[in-house]
């Protein structure tokens, strides 16, 4: 299969090493939070290498029904050459009263507050398992402050309808950092000051350290205390700005582990100095006993033989999919714990790794709140296995597949449009072997 071919609905993968450079594409993470915050300006912003995946065009059109404008454009130099012009509403409005966030549970969380500050009737729908990721803390917060909603038994479609006040919002410190991420967008436009009061200690803190600096660059001040207890003065302004995306390190990590398998992959586009969260992989692969190189234009990995170790994923649990493909290539035993919270992905993801790569020969046991591994020296594969609908699985199991000594056939492949339209067609011109099948 050469050139830009598309895929079946199921890949059958040759096992083979990689080798090449691949430009990771621009973070998601932080493309929700530009295209919001930009959309959010008293003006112009222009948000450039940015990739159309299929969350971020789901904020786009949050966005858009909330009264921002936006125009496709080209950017300048290397990159994804996409920019986007987006013309700020300055306070969100009511362009319409539907939002469809497809997949994006970035969207949803994000975009609710926000739409609470319009006062007007808003219905929020999804798809897939979306429509049943929960959103209790918005509950409560709903309840307190008198704010109309319906669902069907805490499913979507949900419909609201009132106005979101100045208070203290206290929240558990282990919910999704993304009911966080999203009082931080709107309180900022209250009338009065507002407190964000964790109860416990933040999960997922690097998430919420990417919503405080894109705030920071499009003019709003959060005054963070530790990361448990948040001070956000109202009537702020978001002014609009120039910003470039960078590279995504939670899809980095796929190459980066396919690299430590004996690929030579060098990862373009990537901030060595990143706040990401994800950007974690790097000292995983490191502290298992792997070597990586970080320049200004790229990070690498080299093969190695790596080794198992206790790896708490509370705050990177984005990682555990491709993490556990290392660690089921990796000698001795590997815990993964503090990842109970995957449950609620687009799958659940504990039981979708364990189950899958169970397929392919791995050593590999669910727990309550993680997973058990024992390293092999590498896995037998021919078999079919399945993505679970869910873009980390299916990519994790993509570069587990150079491990195997049997191909194997992914189902529901084209999943991976979710985050990352270009992965098969990254992953074929490193070298892999795909083939487009029906297996009925």
């Amino acid at each position: 299969m050469k050139g830009k071919a598309k895929l079946m609905s199921t890949v059958k993968i040759l096992p083979r090493r990689l080798g090449g450079e691949v430009l990771v594409p621009p973070s998601k993470s932080i493309a929700h939070r530009a295209v919001i915050c930009a959309g959010l300006a008293e003006g112009g912003s222009t948000i450039y290498n940015l990739a159309f995946s299929q969350d971020i065009s789901a904020t786009v059109h949050g966005m858009g029904v909330l009264g921002a404008k936006f125009q496709e454009g080209d950017s300048p130099g290397e990159g994804f050459k996409k920019a986007l012009y987006i013309f700020g509403c300055g306070r969100p409005v009511a362009g319409g009263n539907l939002i469809d966030c497809r997949e994006s549970g970035s969207t949803l969380r994000f975009l609710i507050p926000l739409a609470l500050l319009t006062k007007e009737r808003f219905t929020f729908t999804g798809q897939g398992k979306l429509t049943t990721r929960p959103l209790n803390p918005y509950y409560e917060i709903f309840r307190r402050q008198n704010i109309k909603f319906s669902t069907d038994v805490g499913k979507l479609p949900l419909i609201l309808q009132g106005q979101l006040k100045p208070d203290t919002f206290l929240l558990e410190g282990n919910i999704s950092s993304q009911f966080i991420s999203g009082l931080l967008f709107a309180l900022p436009l209250l009338p009065d000051d507002s407190r964000v009061v964790l109860l416990s200690k933040l999960e997922s803190r690097g998430y919420v350290e990417l919503t405080l600096n894109v705030l920071n660059k499009f003019g709003v001040h959060v005054d963070n205390r530790d990361y448990q207890e948040f001070i956000i003065s109202g009537k702020q302004k978001y002014c609009p700005t120039q910003m470039k995306i960078e590279g995504d390190f939670s899809q980095a990590a796929f190459w980066l582990v396919a690299a430590t398998f004996g690929s030579n992959i060098r990862c373009l586009g990537l901030n060595k100095d990143s706040l990401q969260g994800d950007r974690a992989i790097i000292d995983i692969i490191k502290m298992m006993g792997g070597r990586v190189e970080e320049k200004e234009d790229f990070i690498q990995a080299f093969p190695a033989r790596t080794n198992g170790m206790e790896i708490d994923a509370s705050q990177h649990p984005d990682l555990v999919p491709i993490v556990a493909v290392l660690a089921c290539l990796s000698q001795g035993v590997t815990r993964i714990t503090n990842a109970a919270r995957l449950r609620l992905k687009e799958s659940d993801r504990l039981a979708a790794t364990a189950q899958e790569l169970g397929k392919l020969g791995a050593d590999i046991r669910e727990e309550n709140d993680g997973l058990f591994i024992r390293g092999v020296e590498e896995l037998p594969g021919g078999a079919v296995v399945d993505s679970w609908k869910d873009h980390r699985i299916a990519m994790a199991l993509a570069v587990a597949s150079i491990k195997c000594r049997s191909p194997i056939f992914i189902r529901n492949s084209r999943v991976v449009e979710k985050s990352y339209p270009n992965f098969w067609d990254h992953f074929r011109k490193l070298g892999g072997s795909i083939h487009g099948y029906d297996l009925g």
